[in-house]
């Protein structure tokens, strides 16, 4: 039993238990316990016929570690893909040249990742890792571009960047930590510049950022891209102010210039975007939150 993985001593040392050669028993060394192993490094073995000592054991040890052996089976099994990511993590970390303590923040945010079950349906362990990376990065100061992390792991631009807003959102760590997609409301309105005025541009920016960050409070949509809740947000900002200048399907077309997306998630996201506004505003007008805002930041 390790009571304390601090007090392990990681030299070699002297070992009944390993094999017998002629000048007596063979020393093993102790692996080290590093940030990107499962359980530090440390594992267990269950043998059924004999104790550490070689000694016969009763029917009733037998059942003993029988249940113990089972117990560890099923761990080892939920620990194995996190193990995995774990080496994707260092993986990636090292082929784009980040520092060591940054890729052990990823580690940090794989285990949460866990801990919330966010690993499941589209979201897959590699995706979680590619966007923990982007994640760590940005915050260290030390960004990487997405499609240089894509190069590296197992996901795509599209899955890494919305598994960087799932651990972002659903591990609570909107405060700590910056998103991966800073101006994604302005990358969906160059793409509308010929179909909107300078006025109504400005308007759907101000607006736009705003109905964003409450879609990481809310939630909306925690397992879809930045770019594609950004679009949805552009769409909300054309339903909640006066004249309607655009469609679905068009505010689809556009975003899918940058970040593949159905008219299926604008309608979807928007839907909640604008109820989300609603609650936290009430009916007041648009142009009147967003005064606020800057009076706000301007205090600040």
């Amino acid at each position: 039993m390790v009571v304390s993985t601090d007090a392990v001593k990681q030299t070699v040392s002297p070992s009944v238990h390993g094999p017998v050669r002629r000048s007596g028993p063979q020393e093993w060394a102790i692996e080290p316990t590093t940030a990107f192993r499962v359980n530090h490094g440390l594992g267990s073995r269950f043998e059924l016929g004999r104790d550490e000592r070689g000694r016969p054991l009763s029917a009733e040890q037998k059942r003993r570690f029988g249940r113990l052996r089972r117990l560890d089976k099923r761990m080892d099994a939920r620990d194995r893909r996190l193990n995995e990511s774990l080496r994707d993590v260092q993986s990636i970390g090292e082929n784009v040249g980040l520092p060591r303590y940054v890729c052990e923040d990823v580690c940090l945010l794989m285990r949460q990742a866990a801990e919330r079950r966010l690993p499941g349906g589209r979201m897959a362990w590699e995706s979680l890792a590619a966007g923990g990376v982007l994640l760590a990065a940005r915050r260290a100061g030390v960004p990487r571009e997405t499609d240089t992390i894509t190069i590296y792991a197992k996901s795509t631009h599209e899955r890494a960047c919305a598994a960087a807003r799932k651990i972002r959102i659903e591990c609570d760590l909107v405060e700590a930590f910056p998103p991966v997609q800073t101006r994604a409301v302005d990358a969906v309105l160059v793409e509308l510049d010929d179909k909107l005025d300078a006025r109504t541009v400005l308007e759907f920016v101000r607006l736009g950022r705003h109905l964003l960050e409450v879609a990481d409070m809310a939630p909306v949509g925690s397992g879809t891209s930045r770019i594609a809740v950004a679009g949805a947000a552009v769409y909300a900002a054309d339903r909640l102010t006066d004249g309607k200048n655009m469609t679905q399907a068009q505010m689809a077309e556009a975003v899918s210039h940058v970040c593949p997306t159905s008219k299926s998630v604008i309608a979807r996201y928007s839907r909640e975007l604008y109820d989300a506004y609603e609650e936290r505003h009430g009916q007041a007008e648009p142009k009147l939150v967003s005064d606020t805002e800057r009076e706000v930041v301007s205090v600040r």
